[in-house]
């Protein structure tokens, strides 16, 4: 092909480069000039124009876009009319995309003049949605290339397949432990049957046992003839391959194909199989409607494709979804302040220290200054966004010993009554912060040795897409202090009451704490007796 500027008189023939006005009428750009098209020009005082002069070797834009988009169409696929040098394919049903990315790859180093691009692989498709397109650059293409470019897309493997849905029917086991809400298993049934009716497939059969071996074998082997893939979401994550899920499952008679994958959140998943069937174990974030890891998997297994270990940990590039501030429906984006949490602290500063005697505690001096001087210093090294500090007995001393520190405060009249008093005081004022928090860390003032590394480790742990919304540290096995709580149990805490704290409510909802294992003392060390501070601080 020859371009560039060419008498107009020789032009005949050849297709249009640039649009040219002649008065009221347009001869636009890639129309193939004809000997009426010269006179007219000619008459309008056009003496040159820019165009392209195909000759016998080229094959036009549009019948070499038609040619190699007709060779990449395959079952449940259509090649629209070329236009402009452009050919579009699409679905003819729901489905999922799987692409040869080497030879999409291999026909777009052929030469500048083709290209080709589709939507990413594996992608979820609605019928009649566009799949790929292929563009010719210029107004035409070397024949050569185009048919090198259609022999590639038509070789030994489909360059591009949609695979529509075919499973329908779906069991979904989900366990529980002791104090596990029967909100949350139903909250993770609706979930999980909006999944699958994206995909075309529904709930054919749900279950709810216990968490162990015993139990969920029993729910297994329970599953209903017809059930075609078997779901398992367990009230405790599964850690190990040795654990309540896979055990249970291999003790049914299945064989474990994959434990964990690349993608977060979605770290903890499970594929196995179990009577010819595929069995997913899912991971706790599998209760959020958000996009994660057994989306990807679950997408495939539905659609009839087999997913092998390989596959899974190939997943990992583009696998980091919790940073994506929206991610696919059918799931909701994620709010802004999701995605970058504010987080208040809340420091318990309002207790009578009766069992110190007559000294407040919080006020009396530990490694050079009063030991809630501590506390607040941490809060304020943090990531906290937020320093609320709940006042009490000896307002005004505790106030004194904190220098001036920046931070809110917060008047609990009624610290008599309670710790629950500071508590809801603290988390009242935390409800009127502009704009508003996700969630709160409490700290009680009489723990000096907490760090701002520990809370921000608290901080950090928070994901609502896992749903883990209550985090604690651990040392050992034993659970301390602070405790980092999410804004949704905020009125939960506004109805606490006595001399107690949130223990009942943390075990009421078990299956959304996270434990975050820390080392030292400082999450399990308070100083209640003038014993024990002179213990650790001797004169």
């Amino acid at each position: 092909m020859r371009f560039g500027s060419f008498p107009v008189t020789e032009a005949e023939g050849m297709v249009l480069a640039h649009s040219v006005r002649t008065g009221a009428k347009i001869f636009k750009k890639g129309r193939v000039l004809s000997g009426e098209d010269i006179e007219a020009l000619s008459y309008a005082g056009v003496s040159t124009v820019y165009a392209a002069h195909l000759g016998i070797e080229d094959t036009q834009e549009d019948e070499a876009a038609a040619t190699i988009a007709a060779a990449l169409t395959g079952p449940n696929t259509r090649a629209d009319t070329a236009f402009t040098g452009r050919a579009n394919l699409y679905a003819t049903a729901p489905g999922i995309l799987r692409l040869n990315e080497s030879t999409i790859n291999e026909i777009n180093a052929l030469d500048e003049a083709i290209t080709v691009a589709t939507l990413p692989n594996f992608e979820v498709i609605s019928e009649g949605q566009m799949l790929a397109t292929v563009k010719i650059i210029p107004y035409a293409a070397p024949k050569q290339l185009v048919e090198h470019a259609a022999s590639l897309a038509t070789g030994t493997s489909p360059t591009l397949e949609l695979h529509p849905f075919k499973l329908k029917r779906a069991a979904l086991i989900l366990t529980s432990v002791e104090g596990t809400k029967q909100s949350i298993l139903g909250k993770s049934e609706t979930v999980i049957r909006a999944r699958l009716g994206s995909l075309g497939a529904s709930l054919f059969s749900v279950q709810t046992c216990r968490h162990d071996e015993a139990s969920l074998i029993g729910a297994l082997q329970a599953v209903p003839d017809g059930v075609e893939m078997i779901l398992v979401l367990g009230a405790s994550a599964t850690g190990d391959r040795r654990d309540v899920v896979p055990a249970s499952i291999e003790k049914s008679g299945g064989v474990i194909q994959h434990f964990g994958m690349p993608v977060d959140p979605g770290n903890l998943l499970l594929l196995a199989e179990l009577k010819g069937r595929p069995v997913i174990g899912l991971p706790g974030c599998a209760r959020s409607p958000k996009l994660n890891g057994a989306d990807w998997v679950l997408q495939r297994l539905v659609a009839g494709l087999t997913v092998e270990p390989h596959d899974i940990q190939s997943m990992g590039v583009g696998g980091l979804l919790k940073e994506i501030p929206s991610r696919p429906q059918p799931r909701d984006s994620e709010r802004p302040s999701d995605h970058l949490p504010r987080v208040a602290a809340i420091i318990l500063g309002g207790g009578r220290s009766t069992r110190m005697g007559t000294v407040n505690k919080l006020t009396s001096d530990f490694e050079g200054k009063p030991m809630i001087a501590h506390v607040a210093d941490a809060a304020l090294a943090s990531k906290a966004d937020g320093i609320i500090l709940v006042t009490g007995h000896e307002k005004e001393d505790v106030l004194k010993a904190l220098a001036g520190r920046p931070m809110s405060y917060a008047h609990n009249p009624d610290y008599a009554d309670g710790l629950s008093t500071s508590i809801k005081a603290g988390i009242e004022a935390a409800t009127e912060l502009d704009p508003p928090v996700n969630a709160a860390v409490i700290l009680l003032g009489d723990m000096p040795l907490i760090t701002a590394d520990l809370i921000d480790r608290l901080i950090n742990a928070r994901d609502p897409a896992e749903e883990k919304l209550i985090c604690v540290p651990v040392v050992g096995k034993k659970r301390g202090n602070p405790v980092l709580w999410d804004a949704s149990f905020f009125s939960d805490l506004l109805n606490l009451s006595g001399d107690v704290g949130a223990k009942a409510l943390m075990a009421q909802n078990s299956d959304l704490v996270c434990e975050v294992p820390v080392d030292g003392e400082g999450p399990l060390t308070d100083f209640d007796t003038p014993d024990a501070l002179h213990q650790y601080q001797p004169d």
